[in-house]
Order: structure tokens, then sequence, then C-alpha cells
């Protein structure tokens, strides 16, 4: 070890804390790999357990797209250990899965989990997965780019998963749902989708994440609030940025008919700066505001239109 260089010695000790943590998942149909993780830690950032005890809730997330349809699967670790899994969860709009392992026995203590948010561009990353089915594969590169948008569906609902981390370390099939870390062995993201050659993406682990994650384990699913607007990112007139010291809005290009948005008075056109008193920036501004606690509450927005203005209420009703 004492010869390696340091980007080397980075990677080795990632890869050693990581790859007895990240398993293999085979389902009804579709495989890929699942990260350990401790149930109770699941809303701390930095969180990570003790061994797990004969009566601890291990759970292990994944993706979606890995889980499809499928109740059951089984989990297999490098080190031979092969443990039935029940799917707890999956939310397809946001690419995350839970799974519950039917026993503990000689499960490695779980992983950490860290927060996307504080990551920056250039940063070491190092994914751990299952490519192609070799087990126990690691891969590492930089984060590229921040903020990506993925844009996911389930049925007629379709929404965008935000703040997507990029990254040039090789990902490939079988890679789905396994551990993207940081240089001190953290997970900060799960590994979603092959965007081209050199080019991975992940789903963050940050504060809206963990919000879903513990949805899935206490509920199955995941509540989300409607609201029916469309929009893009864009600038704010040079005299209300600097009388307001905002730089950017979301500009509606559509508001969907009898949506609550319509009934709220919302118009294509408008230029979105504040929606329950937070400022918005882009969609994402007003995705992480619509969780099921949002649904039936009064949800105050300020739009400037034709120059002027504008504060609506609007209710969200529940996303079905």
């Amino acid at each position: 070890m004492d010869e390696l260089d340091s980007y080397s010695r980075t990677v080795s000790a990632v890869a050693a804390q990581l790859t007895p943590r990240v398993a293999a998942v085979r389902m009804a149909r579709g495989s890929g790999s699942a990260v350990l993780v401790d149930a109770a830690g699941i809303g701390r950032p930095g969180a990570s357990g003790a061994a797990p005890s004969g009566n601890a809730e291990v759970l292990l997330i994944t993706n979606a797209h890995v889980v499809g349809d499928a109740g059951h699967g089984r989990a297999d670790f490098v080190d031979g250990t092969q443990v039935d899994v029940t799917v707890v969860g999956a939310d397809p709009l946001s690419d995350l899965a839970v799974l519950r392992a039917a026993s503990t026995t000689g499960l490695p203590t779980p992983a950490t989990l860290g927060d996307a948010d504080d990551l920056v561009v250039g940063q070491l990353v190092v994914a751990v997965g299952n490519p192609l089915g070799l087990a126990g594969s690691v891969t590492a590169g930089v984060v590229s780019a921040l903020g990506r948008a993925l844009p996911t569906r389930s049925g007629s609902a379709g929404r965008v998963v935000e703040d997507v981390i990029q990254t040039d370390a090789a990902l490939n099939p079988g890679n789905s749902g396994g551990a993207l870390a940081d240089g001190r062995g953290r997970v900060v993201g799960i590994n979603t989708a092959v965007a081209g050659i050199g080019l991975g993406l992940a789903v963050p682990v940050n504060a809206t994440t963990r919000r879903i994650l513990a949805a899935l384990r206490a509920d199955g699913r995941v509540r989300r609030a409607y609201l029916g607007v469309v929009g893009t990112p864009a600038p704010v007139p040079a005299t209300v940025a600097d009388r307001y010291q905002r730089s950017s809005g979301l500009r509606l290009a559509e508001v969907i008919a009898g949506s609550p948005a319509a009934r709220a008075g919302l118009r294509a056109g408008d230029l979105v700066l504040d929606v329950g008193r937070q400022p918005v920036q882009d969609a994402q501004g007003i995705q992480r505001q619509l969780f099921g606690d949002a649904v039936g509450v009064p949800l105050p927005v300020t739009v400037l239109r034709n120059g002027a203005m504008v504060d609506v209420v609007a209710v969200p009703v529940e996303l079905r």
C-alpha cells in the first residue's frame, strides 16, 4: 500500500470499505445492484450502523427500474452470503426502491450515507456495483457535472429527478442501484443510468431523496402533491432583479387546464419567483415542496406578469 500514489490509495480504501456492502440483486425480471444501509440512519447524513443484530431491520437501496413490479428477490454479497429480500416500496418517479433483508446473519455493517449537496465538480467519486454480472466491480472518476435532470415516468405521471450527478466513472448494465461514493467512502449517489460513452448518472443522496427513502420505508410509497405547471428557467428583468435580489425564475410554458394552478389563476407566460415563500429558479424548486404534506394546503405563489408582481394561492391535490 505504501507504494501506491495518493489517488490509488483513496480509491483502494473506498473499494475495500464499500465492496462488501454492495450486493448483486436478482428480481423476477431484472437484476442490478443494491447498497446495504442502516434503516434508522436513512434520514441522517453521515449515519452508519453497527453490525446488524438478530432483530435489526436491514434495508438495501436500489433503483425502482431494477425492482420493476417484483415483490421479492435475492441479494448476493461478494463474500458469498445470500439473503432473500422483500420490496418495501418503489418509486419510479425518483427511480429509488427500498428492500428489506429477511435475515441479518452474516451481513456486513451498513454503508455510510453522505450528502450529495456537498459535492463539487471535479471531485473524485468511486462507483461500486455488479456491471455485466461481474460482482464487486469498482470504477473511479470525477463529478463531471451537477444539477442534471433525469426525466422519469410512472403511468401518466411525469417528473424530473432533480440535481442528478453526472460522472465519468464507467457505468455499465448491472451498475444500476449500486453506490457512488466520495473519497471518504460515504454513499452520495445511487447509480441509475448510462447517459452515453464516458457519462453516467446517479440519483443524489440528499435531504430530498432521504425523505423519499423514509416514506418508502414507512408507507411503501411516496405521496406527492400536484400543481399542474410546466416551465423552464428564465432570467428576471434587470429592474426586478435589482429590487428583489433575484436573477432567475421559472417561466410557465403551460398551465394544465383544470389543475390547481389553473384554478388559482396562474397563466402561461407567468414568471414564477416564489412558491411557498421560497425562491424558485427552476422546476426542482417547486417539486421539492410538493410532497404529501402539501396536499390540500394553501400554497402562496408569486409571479411576475406584464411587469407587475401578482400573488395567488394554489391548493395542490394528490398526484395519482
